[in-house]
């Protein structure tokens, strides 16, 4: 019993002596440290906003587009056109520097001699006085200051004409006796075409002193003068330089027109009481 019991003991203070130990030990080993989280430094970007919103404009208040001005005005009946289909109705002198011909539905103007030359066709009817008339000019050979337009009121060398060059310029004149009397001079005209080919139409209107001038419809001047009342329309080519010019008319239209221009109103005066 002894034996045991000193064997017991004896173990007992065995390990004893090993948890000593073991505690030294456990002693020696380094405490772990904690690792601190790192706190983020970045700063954050606004959010991107791609289609911003905008303040709605407030509509402006729409405008009232006044009507154009009629510039035909009391125009009536088509009293005759002319399909250039009767060379007997047309003057067409002929000599070596020019010509005229009335030849597939046109009359046909030219000049091939050296200028300043000038050639004219007349109508030989009706008589008009106020009417609107309208033709298309085909220009074939033109440049610079060569000439072509209409003739009317037209009664022996006095005529009106209305005239286009080839630099893009429209003129109104009066023909007396063989001489020209500019009573619009040279103004440019964006429907007047510049050069040849080109083609254009033509239109007077014509009532008592006062006449328009349109091309291609398009309204050019007003002006009024009160010498012819009357005659007969044409046309006419003109040449300048020394190269040759060449045009046509064609598609022609006469119509009558009814129209008086207003005059102004009388402003009425205060009579005194007597």
């Amino acid at each position: 019993m002894k034996l045991t019991i000193l064997s017991i003991q004896n173990w007992t203070l065995i390990l004893v002596a090993c948890g000593l130990v073991l505690t030294s030990c456990s002693d020696l080993s380094p405490t772990p440290t904690e690792t601190p989280t790192p706190v983020s430094t970045e700063t954050s970007s606004p959010t991107v906003v791609w289609f911003p919103p905008t303040n709605t404009p407030t509509p402006l208040p729409t405008q009232t587009i006044a009507p154009t001005a009629n510039n035909h005005p009391g125009m009536g009946d088509l009293l005759f056109s002319d399909s250039f289909d009767q060379p007997e109705l047309w003057d067409t002198p002929t000599s070596n520097s020019s010509s005229a011909s009335v030849t597939h539905n046109r009359l046909l103007l030219s000049i091939t001699g050296q200028g300043p030359l000038s050639i004219l066709s007349l109508r030989n009817q009706p008589m008009v006085g106020n009417f609107y008339a309208e033709a298309t000019a085909t220009v074939s050979l033109c440049r610079d200051k060569d000439q072509y337009g209409m003739v009317f009121r037209a009664t022996g060398e006095d005529y009106y004409r209305f005239a286009v060059n080839c630099n893009g310029q429209i003129r109104l004149e009066r023909g007396h006796f063989g001489s020209i009397w500019p009573l619009l001079d040279w103004q440019p005209s964006g429907d007047a075409p510049s050069g040849a080919p080109a083609q254009v139409k033509i239109g007077i209107w014509s009532m008592g002193s006062e006449m328009r001038f349109y091309l291609d419809d398009r309204y050019q001047f007003t002006f009024r003068d009160p010498i012819l009342h009357s005659g007969t329309l044409g046309f006419f080519a003109y040449a300048n330089g020394t190269t040759p010019v060449a045009v046509s008319f064609s598609d022609m239209n006469v119509y009558s027109v009814f129209y008086v221009s207003p005059t102004p109103t009388l402003t009425p005066s205060r009579t005194p009481t007597p």
